[in-house]
């Protein structure tokens, strides 16, 4: 077996790797080892070749695989905003800049007003983001 056929196993196994553990991570070494498979048949110094590894390996981390999971939309939606961002809810304990409890959808969420803001139990409100486990509310217009 030679050298660039051992490389080309080494991508096969990454590509695989990635199949069944989907995390944008294998991918990029598959990538970094068939650029080194393919600069493995010009050259036979392991110096080189690892090398050019560890740079395409890098250069993938850096620039591909933010772009990767950017266009999947993995980490940008948590589906929470179709839900609950921009709906009414009801104050159940009087929202603060602090602390607070509103309901929707017969869930107790913590709240908090971005304003500073106090909004006394009973009002209806208006999510407007969350962070976390908290959302922020103002009042409905």
């Amino acid at each position: 077996m030679t050298l660039w056929e051992f490389i080309s196993i080494c991508g096969i196994i990454f590509v695989f790797l990635e199949l069944f553990i989907p995390s944008m991570f294998f991918l990029n070494f598959a990538l970094a080892a068939f650029i080194t498979a393919v600069v493995s048949i010009y050259t036979s110094s392991m110096t080189a070749l690892v090398l050019v590894f560890f740079v395409f390996s890098f250069l993938s981390f850096a620039f591909l695989r933010p772009l990767l999971l950017r266009r999947n939309g993995k980490g940008i939606e948590t589906g929470i905003n179709d839900k609950y961002i921009g709906k009414r809810a009801k104050v159940i304990e009087d929202v603060s800049q602090d602390n607070g409890v509103i309901s929707i959808y017969d869930e107790r969420w913590s709240a908090r007003t971005e304003d500073g803001s106090t909004i006394p139990a009973g009002t209806e409100v208006i999510i407007v983001k969350n962070d976390s486990l908290i959302m922020y509310v103002r009042k409905q217009a």
